[in-house]
């Protein structure tokens, strides 16, 4: 396939090139920071099931439609909460949203019944919609094109971060304060790992700015690059002028379907990976954390390669392609080899290699195109719909398993989901999204 030609580094693109090496340092290790502390309240019931599924009496039905309604509440506030944060500002709102998630993820050790880990569920999607779109967005007012790919691939390393470091930490937790206080080691783990979320927030409010003219650690020379990049990366875009406009435009939906399809992949691993690793015969709490950390290190190195390859060579499609494809082969090869913990964890791995990968790939798509105004409600959308997979899979995973007794037959499903996202990726047309 032919690739775009790669720009000579010039003075002035040299110059450009060392001040965004400055905001690179200056924003993005904060915000995969943020981002870790809201996977890990996100997925860590994935852990907690280990336990809390017995205690409480839970089927993995009642497991999976609690686990996915997160993504009912985050897909009714998704919206207005990325239109409240381009009004008020970036380091207002994405303060308010880790505090308030923050406190519903710690009010989960009170879990004592189905009703009240639905309720909470619920609340925690509620709580923590804006949150992704918003740094999504957050990353075009710095970001051009042909640089962001590999800079929300580096965001959405938290993704596999927290999976390398949250489930032996939730193992451990589980496992040391198990009867302390009389509380059960999931109660602990639930209380101890909303932490983080509490003081980064705080942390926010101090740290980070609404946008490049709000710099004190800019020159107004390095300003005038970073807005300049950003203005002549703009000049691409369809400019829409109406939040409305953003819900008519077609490609806007077609996002939709594709995004939906990578994360039905996404969540399936992050909610049910300690389960997937006790299934081929692992026991205790810490062995199943470290051998679930295992896939989100493949991962960690497979979509940080793919995102610096994807930006040096300006070409976006087929960057997505071929992860989402060993997505598929990996889940097929988890469903035939289950019964091997080593070739289990091998499959698994590719699967999660792949699947990671496509989300922060994904998002040099939408905002190819997208700008202006409708930009917040558009990327709202595509990361609402998309993400109600996050309800579709861990529930259909549940039900099925309940339903048919066989651990191959979802993951056979969600194979098939990747190969018809990695279909609707070769729809869109390269000179759009290839910058």
């Amino acid at each position: 396939m032919p690739m775009p030609a790669v720009a000579a580094e010039t003075p002035a693109l040299a110059r450009e090139n060392t001040v965004y090496r400055k905001v690179v340092r200056r924003i993005v290790p904060f915000l995969i920071l943020c981002y870790v502390a809201s996977y890990l309240d996100r997925v860590n019931v994935g852990f907690a099931k280990l336990q809390m599924s017995d205690d409480l009496g839970f089927s993995e039905a009642a497991y999976g439609l609690g686990a996915g309604l997160f993504f009912i509440g985050y897909f009714l506030l998704e919206v207005p909460s990325n239109l409240m944060l381009q009004r008020v500002g970036a380091r207002t709102w994405i303060a308010r949203i880790m505090i308030s998630w923050g406190l519903v993820s710690a009010a989960f050790m009170f879990v004592t019944n189905e009703a009240t880990f639905y309720v909470l569920r619920f609340l925690l999607g509620a709580a923590e919609a804006g949150f992704y779109p918003g740094v999504i967005l957050y990353c075009t007012y710095w970001f051009p094109s042909h640089r962001r790919a590999r800079v929300i691939a580096m965001f959405m390393s938290a993704i596999p971060v927290a999976g390398i470091f949250g489930n032996p930490l939730s193992g451990w937790i589980m496992d040391s304060f198990q009867g302390v206080n009389g509380w059960q080691g999931w109660q602990w783990m639930f209380l101890l790992e909303a932490v983080p979320a509490l003081l980064v927030g705080v942390v926010t409010l101090y740290y980070l700015d609404d946008g490049v003219r709000d710099a004190k650690w800019l020159t107004d020379e390095e300003k005038a690059v970073v807005e300049r990049a950003v203005a002549e990366d703009s000049a691409h875009r369809t400019v829409h002028g109406r939040v409305l406009d953003a819900f008519r435009e077609p490609k806007v939906w077609l996002m939709c379907l594709i995004y939906f399809c990578f994360v039905m992949g996404q969540y399936a691993l992050t909610f049910w990976m300690p389960t997937f690793v006790e299934s081929t015969g692992i026991e205790g709490n810490v062995a199943i954390g470290v051998l679930s950390a295992v896939p989100f290190l493949a991962a960690l190195v497979a979509m940080n390669l793919f995102g610096r390859s994807a930006d040096k060579r300006r070409e976006r499609r087929w960057h997505l392609v071929i992860p989402s494809l060993m997505g598929a082969v990996g889940f097929s090869l988890s469903a035939v080899w289950n019964g091997s913990t080593a070739l289990s964890l091998t499959a698994l791995s590719v699967a999660a290699a792949g699947v990671l990968t496509c989300a922060p790939l994904f998002w040099s798509l939408p905002t190819a195109f997208l700008g202006g105004t409708a930009a917040a409600a558009g990327l709202a959308i595509i990361n609402s719909v998309g993400n109600l997979a996050g309800f579709v899979s861990p529930y259909m995973i549940g039900a099925l398993k309940d339903a048919t007794g066989s651990a191959a037959i979802p993951m056979y499903v969600l194979a098939f989901t990747l190969v018809v996202g990695a279909a609707a990726v070769l729809t869109t047309k390269k000179q759009v999204v290839n910058r």
